[in-house]
């Protein structure tokens, strides 16, 4: 069904989707779009050649009217209660580093306003902006972090009140901040033209990804933490030192038109990682990223205390693009707090080491459940659908009782995956497994429903193993494999050659 529909505004921005049947990130075709003012002048114009349209140069509190051939939807800008430019506060591209001048800045912005950048290569130590504000970073702006961690602030693992503020695999630890840093802050907006370069190419952070220095984890690029009605729409992110987008306990999360960007062999840069979040919808971004691209967590179970631990639920993925990468939509490992209603719709995949992928073990306990991927394409990705139960995650995830295919006891530390449906897949060029399935012999995965499952493969394959588990043997060209775990439904092979003999 075609959709034309406002995904989010700000004063000066907007971001559309234009999407005619069978869109998935890509349009099939540019779309012609024109926007008016209420006195039936044109604001604007453009080619659409993406799903989600994002426009800026808007004026505050004015209606306008998107027309395309899809049809016609009002754009209404909400107020804004002042607009702070940066550089009266002596943020300049001469600055060794802006943070001060910065701090200043969004100090100043009145409650509703926005801070504007304007083009220009700005240097600077992490930004902490605060509620009921827009960050406005304009075509040609950049917001740099610096190389020299000497004087980088931290992020505690917990407030004063032993709240959590941010997590590190799932468990509360400190951190560096992030380049962006917002705490308790509703209604936020971060829009633009411009760039977020977190400086991960700049300094030592990619040296040592499993480590502390100084007592913390690396930073994110943007970290939003406890956080209501947020919105990213415009801008790219880029060159993140870990994880690039990690909303933590936010609700009410929109993400759409934005690229995010990390060389392919950067260390642990994941692209967006909801944590613990609910209402959260994420549309025509564009993924190229070190790690996974989506992945969508719930926290770790771990000694002592686990109230760090929250449910992620209602996640809508539609018209992305995922690029390279070791998973395109990724749910687990740390999912102790649950995860549900997962929704991933009208995306492409391109040569992600899998498609969807779930993973966990045990020792976690959490239930993820009602999980769907439908009308999604993926060229080149070896393995589409993975389900994991004995991911061999953390220092002991090759132990025996990790590890062992013999029933374990169920009690509160066991995982359960229910309720996994595809629909309207289509894989082209998969070299190991079409799907790779393996539950827990105590708590097999359930409901897995798969209709309209469609796959080519690529000829020249190599055998490898599909699953990153103990005991799972190499494989190419293999169809729906499925050990521990109650599927319903079939692959249909759309090409001639294959061969499912394990290596």
């Amino acid at each position: 069904m075609s959709a034309l529909h406002v995904l989010a505004v700000t004063a000066r921005t907007a971001s559309i989707l234009v999407a005619p049947d069978g869109t998935g990130f890509v349009l099939k075709r540019p779309i012609e779009w024109v926007l008016g003012s209420a006195n039936g002048a044109v604001a604007c114009s453009g080619t659409a050649t993406a799903a989600a349209v994002f426009i800026d140069g808007l004026e505050p509190d004015r209606t306008y009217l998107f027309a395309c051939p899809l049809g016609t939807v009002p754009v209404r800008t909400p107020a804004c209660a002042g607009l702070v430019d940066g550089t009266e506060f002596g943020i300049h591209e001469t600055n060794p580093n802006n943070a001060l001048a910065l701090c200043d800045a969004v100090a100043a912005v009145p409650d509703g306003g926005t801070l504007w950048l304007g083009a220009g290569h700005y240097r600077t130590g992490p930004v902490f902006l605060k509620p009921n504000m827009t960050l406005h970073l304009d075509h040609g702006a950049t917001l740099a972090a610096i190389g020299d961690r000497a004087d980088w602030p931290q992020l505690r693992a917990r407030d004063d009140e032993g709240r959590v503020l941010g997590t590190w695999e799932g468990l509360p630890e400190a951190s560096f901040a992030a380049l962006i840093t917002a705490v308790d802050c509703h209604d936020l907006a971060i829009t633009g033209r411009g760039v977020v370069d977190g400086g991960g190419d700049r300094g030592d952070w990619w040296t040592w990804p499993k480590e502390r220095r100084d007592g913390a984890r690396r930073p994110r690029t943007i970290h939003i933490a406890h956080s209501a009605d947020v919105s990213i729409t415009g801008v790219s992110v880029r060159n993140s030192p870990s994880w690039t987008v990690h909303p933590y306990r936010c609700t009410r999360l929109h993400v759409s038109a934005v690229r995010i960007e990390n060389p392919p062999d950067s260390p642990n840069t994941d692209g967006l990682n909801p944590e613990s979040c609910e209402d959260v919808e994420i549309t025509g971004v564009d993924f190229s990223v070190g790690d996974d691209c989506i992945a969508i967590k719930s926290g770790k179970r771990g000694p002592g205390s686990n109230d760090h631990l929250a449910p992620t639920r209602n996640v809508r993925i539609s018209h992305c693009h995922m690029k390279r990468g070791h998973g395109a939509v990724v749910l687990g490992s740390e999912m102790s707090g649950g995860i549900s209603g997962v929704t991933i719709s009208d995306c492409e995949f391109d040569e992600t080491d899998r498609g969807l992928r779930l993973k966990t073990r045990r020792g976690r306990g959490g239930i993820v459940e009602n999980v769907a991927m439908r009308d999604v394409v993926m060229r080149k990705v070896p393995t589409p659908l993975a389900i994991n139960a004995f991911y061999f995650c953390d220092p002991d995830g090759e132990d025996d009782w990790v590890q062992n295919r013999a029933p374990a006891p169920v009690d509160e530390t066991t995982p359960v995956i229910r309720a996994i449906t595809l629909e309207r897949v289509r894989a082209e060029g998969v070299r190991l497994a079409a799907a790779a399935i393996l539950g827990l012999p105590e708590a097999p995965v359930d409901d897995v429903r798969i209709a309209d499952f469609a796959v080519s493969y690529d000829p020249d394959a190599e055998a490898e193993v599909p699953l990153m588990a103990l005991g799972v043997a190499p494989i190419r060209h293999g169809g729906l494999l499925s050990q521990f775990a109650h599927v319903a439904g079939e692959v249909r092979e759309i090409s001639s050659e294959k061969d499912t003999t394990p290596c």
